[in-house]
């Protein structure tokens, strides 16, 4: 068993306007993404299920073609290899899961 706070993980910039921590298990990654207003997210694709929790803010979130705005509360799940795209319309807060670890992330 493994204890850790957010607060001694350091933060990263992974692209423009997207700040995350990570916690890696032996099997998911969880990150906690700090994104600002305007901030977009190229369309990807990976091989990893993912899980996305809005925790804050409104994000205007396009999987496999079907553009939705998510906002704190809203769940997403996107199935492995499925493509995604997005752009934060408020600064925002999002918990993604991946299952199986990020190992890119590492």
């Amino acid at each position: 068993m493994v204890f850790k706070n957010l607060d001694d993980i350091e933060q990263n910039e992974l692209i423009p306007g997207y700040r995350v921590k990570f916690i890696h298990s032996e099997n998911i990654t969880i990150a906690y993404w700090d994104i600002k207003k305007d901030a977009l997210l190229p369309e990807h694709k990976h091989p990893h299920e993912q899980v996305a929790n809005i925790t804050e803010g409104k994000f205007e979130l396009t999987v496999d073609g079907e553009t939705q705005i998510v906002e704190a509360g809203d769940v997403v799940v996107i199935p492995s290899n499925t493509k995604h795209s997005g752009k934060a319309i408020t600064n925002c807060k999002i918990i993604d899961i991946f299952y199986p670890v990020r190992e890119d992330y590492l």
